[in-house]
């Protein structure tokens, strides 16, 4: 029997990798396969699912201080993500942050370095930034922007924020006030006018635009594809492939609630598995009060918190979670015996009506009327 290991990470308790590995462990006890698929959903933790960073570049931190960003590249293909260039937790968090100052250019440098490498697809991940500045100091960083023509800029994005609401939905987060949340909406819009008058992108228009601070419309005024952070992941990574034939899959969060089912890893785990017939088990740390029937109803859900208790859920995480999979796992062995068990009581049943229906059917052969010689 084959489980896939498919989880996104458990924030502050546990990596996507290492919850993979923690299935990986119960499988092999129970004497299933196991593939290992840790994926995202375009935010914080993309670079990890693709292996982790085989590169590093000192670009211009959110403040203007250099930092040592990690990224990867995998022959044409690189992997960015912005928070280890442009993130808030460089700065200490929104405490340490000047949200109006706050730029992505670092992330620009990046993106240039890996082109200067070699690099003809750039995916982007995007989330935990420090940044409002709409991506324009990303764009410039990647001045002159013809040198975008022709390479597969893949934005992806883990939320449907528009590009002017960034400010109001994201700037408190970063340390913005009410008053530099009104500034950076202006600064936005403004920005939006910008790029539509010297690029012909009315960024307004776009789902997504808004994720990291608007940095989506910006690199989408530059030629960058915004899609779907989880689905563009999950097919770069090939799970999709990987579900077809496996008896179960497992995925995992911190926290699920409604936005799990709204471009995040649980839901997007949980339709791809169910549009191929695999059931899905999510291994959560929470679950929101009163999360509706419905959305429970699409998956089997284990909360850590509630089976375990905090004080261990969150001591040793990595170590529930192997114990659910295993008990998971005998159960779905046991009901698989169980199946295996009715079908062949079944099928010797069928066996033996058919003999007793041919047996009574079958013409009697008429007495011979030949002479003997």
């Amino acid at each position: 029997m084959q489980v896939v290991a498919a989880p996104d990470k458990l924030r502050g308790t546990a990596e996507a990798v290492d919850v993979a590995r923690a299935v990986a462990r119960a499988a092999a006890t129970a004497g299933w396969d196991c593939v290992e698929l840790p994926v995202a959903d375009g935010g914080e933790g993309t670079l990890d699912v693709f292996g982790g960073p085989n590169r590093t570049t000192r670009v211009t931190g959110p403040l203007g201080e250099p930092v040592e960003a990690p990224w990867r590249l995998d022959g044409r293909r690189a992997v960015v993500e912005m928070a280890r260039a442009s993130g808030l937790a460089l700065v200490g968090g929104p405490e340490g942050n000047d949200p109006m100052a706050a730029s992505t250019v670092g992330t620009g440098e990046l993106l240039a370095k890996a082109m200067e490498l070699g690099a003809r697809r750039l995916l982007v991940g995007l989330g935990g930034s420090a940044t409002t500045d709409g991506g324009l100091g990303a764009l410039r960083a990647l001045y002159p922007l013809h040198r975008l023509r022709g390479l597969d800029v893949v934005v992806l994005c883990d939320v449907r924020t528009p590009f002017v609401d960034a400010a109001e939905v994201f700037a408190p987060q970063k340390g913005a006030s009410p008053a530099q949340v009104a500034l950076l909406r202006r600064r936005l819009e403004r920005l939006a006018d910008v790029y539509l008058d010297d690029h012909g992108v009315d960024v307004r228009t776009l789902v997504g635009a808004g994720a990291a601070g608007g940095l989506a419309g910006g690199l989408a005024a530059a030629g960058g594809q915004l899609v779907g952070g989880f689905d563009a992941v999950a097919d770069e990574l090939g799970l999709p492939d990987a579900l077809v034939g496996a008896d179960l899959v497992v995925t995992a969060e911190g926290f699920l609630d409604e936005q799990s089912f709204e471009g995040k890893v649980v839901g997007g785990v949980a339709d791809l598995a169910a549009s191929l017939g695999v059931p899905c088990l999510a291994v959560v740390g929470e679950v929101v009060p009163d999360l509706s029937a419905e959305l429970l109803g699409r998956l089997d859900v284990v909360s850590l918190v509630e089976r375990f208790g905090r004080e261990r859920a969150e001591g040793d995480t990595l170590g529930c979670i192997e114990e659910v999979t295993a008990a998971a796992l005998a159960d779905r062995a046991a009901a698989s015996a169980a199946e295996d068990e009715a079908g062949a009581e079944a099928g010797a049943e069928a066996d033996a009506d058919e003999e007793a229906a041919a047996a009574t059917a079958a013409p009697r052969r008429p007495p011979s009327t030949r002479m003997r010689p």
